[in-house]
């Protein structure tokens, strides 16, 4: 099979097949992303663990901060406890509250989410601010401008001296290796 048709499987079967959880299932909600396919949860009491994502999955469908899934139990396991099951959607998390299958825990189900775009607007908001005022004052102030390491920096330097005894020689400008230009 190729991996084009097996991404097509995989996506139809996250987005379009919907079974609620089990007995033995549990829904989380994803906390952090460690790394290695392994995913940190919060269980709707407040528990933490990881969860492993499934190979299917892998390349295929992508987890963030704030979705809802639903968990397989790892009896074995004593640092990864569970893996992941599906994926819950928006649609699906819809489907469960009707059902009321939904855990009281997570009664608000974009609460991360709306958490996450409040701080967005609020830090967008805030750099707006910053740009204002900057634009009214005389200052040069490069120390927040990102510095590529990769580079060598030099610094660029005019001699007063040179320029005025030497105007037709030289115009009296060096280079230094390791050094940032200077106003």
């Amino acid at each position: 099979m190729s991996q084009a048709t097996k991404r097509k499987h995989v996506v139809k079967e996250v987005l379009g097949d919907y079974s609620p959880p089990s007995e033995k299932q549990q829904i989380v909600r994803v906390v952090a992303s460690p790394g290695n396919n392994l995913h940190e949860v919060e269980t709707e009491e407040g528990g933490r663990f990881l969860a492993s994502m499934p190979t299917k999955f892998r390349k295929n469908i992508w987890i963030k901060r704030g979705d809802f899934l639903i968990v397989d139990p790892i009896e074995e396991g004593e640092k990864v406890k569970g893996e992941i099951a599906s994926i819950l959607y928006k649609d699906h998390i819809k489907e469960l509250r009707k059902q009321g299958a939904w855990p009281a825990g997570f009664s608000e189900p974009g609460s991360l989410d709306s958490d996450a775009k409040k701080d967005a607007r609020d830090q967008r908001s805030a750099q707006e601010r910053e740009a204002d005022g900057e634009g009214e004052g005389d200052s040069e102030d490069d120390g927040d401008l990102f510095v590529n390491t990769n580079r060598r920096n030099y610094e660029y330097w005019e001699s007063e001296e040179s320029e005025e005894s030497e105007e037709g020689e030289g115009e009296g400008k060096g280079v230094r290796e390791g050094e940032t230009e200077r106003g």
